[in-house]
């Protein structure tokens, strides 16, 4: 059960860290005069770090229900 969460856990941070980039380098360029596209990537991020949460609190709570 750890093994998959690990995994989901790899991709969510993964996600996260590519839309940070993403976000980043769009700000960076300046195309966006409006901020609107780069508000809209800044929103996928906390999305993905929120996932990335939950699927740490579900390790942690797995590994604390196997000890017992």
């Amino acid at each position: 059960m750890k093994l998959p969460l690990l995994i989901l856990l790899a991709l969510a941070m993964a996600a996260t860290a590519y839309v940070l980039i993403r976000g980043v380098i769009l700000m960076a360029s300046g195309k966006d005069v409006t901020g609107q596209q780069s508000q809209q990537w800044m929103r996928k991020r906390v999305l993905y770090q929120a996932i990335a949460i939950a699927i740490i609190m579900l390790i942690l709570g797995v590994a604390s229900g196997a000890g017992h």
